[in-house]
């Protein structure tokens, strides 16, 4: 049985702690000892990018010693994921920290990568009737190289039609800061998003990264258009 400790980003945490649940309950299907440290928060990705790179240290010193166990570490982020993976080795080179770093930085994984490369299952069993598309997220498919995977996983969602479209790749606009200092164009980015997924016909615009479906969902409400976003746990949690 593996052991799994869960880190549950920002986002999840206090604007969808539903996909945090339906992770756990997905995991725990397949088998797994999911543990969760309530000591833990972020994992200093915010701060890191707006600049501040000493505090972003402060808070990646945290999340180092939160999740000493050697064990695999799963989050249902992208962003998150590959931010520990390719940037904490530079915060953290030649210091104390450097070897735990390195421990923590093997054991990250996204859950859908964990899913399909550690556990190597394909089809969950969930069932879902309806049309999706899926949305490559920045993090998951340029900092973790995950694309195949997610797409694997729902095309094996009983019911559910996985629909391609054209802009599945290109950002949808949110990028953290992004979309405050640059408001208008994280705006046209999110519209071109929307409407290559409506293009498509689907219901559903479905992702690895939380960040993204907030962004993308607040331009689809605000034009109260025939879609919504959801994330890849709450897809597969259906079973």
């Amino acid at each position: 049985m593996p052991k799994v400790q869960l880190f549950i980003p920002c986002f999840v945490d206090q604007l969808y702690p539903e996909t945090g649940m339906n992770m756990v309950k997905v995991l725990e299907k397949l088998g797994c000892e999911v543990t969760y440290n309530t000591r833990q928060t972020c994992c200093g990705q915010p701060a890191f990018n707006a600049g501040y790179r000493n505090e972003a240290k402060t808070v990646a010193t945290k999340f180092l010693h939160d999740f000493k166990d050697n064990s695999y570490i799963v989050s249902p982020s992208g962003s998150c994921t590959g931010y520990v993976r390719n940037y904490y080795d530079k915060i953290f080179d030649n210091s104390s920290d450097h070897n735990l770093c390195s421990q923590v930085q093997e054991n990250m994984y996204e859950f859908t990568e964990f899913i399909t490369k550690v556990l190597k299952i394909e089809d969950i069993g969930a069932s879902l009737e309806g049309k999706a598309t899926y949305h490559d997220a920045c993090g998951a498919l340029r900092e973790c190289g995950i694309k195949e995977g997610p797409r694997k996983l729902l095309a094996n969602v009983n019911g559910l039609e996985l629909l391609e479209m054209k802009e599945c790749e290109t950002c949808c606009g949110f990028g953290g800061t992004f979309a405050v200092k640059f408001e208008p164009i994280s705006i046209g980015m999110a519209q071109t998003k929307v409407k290559s997924a409506l293009d498509t016909g689907a219901q559903y615009i479905v992702t690895t990264d939380v960040s993204c479906m907030m962004h993308i969902q607040g331009y689809i409400t605000q034009h109260n258009l025939p879609i919504k976003t959801i994330h890849i746990a709450d897809v597969l949690a259906n079973f």
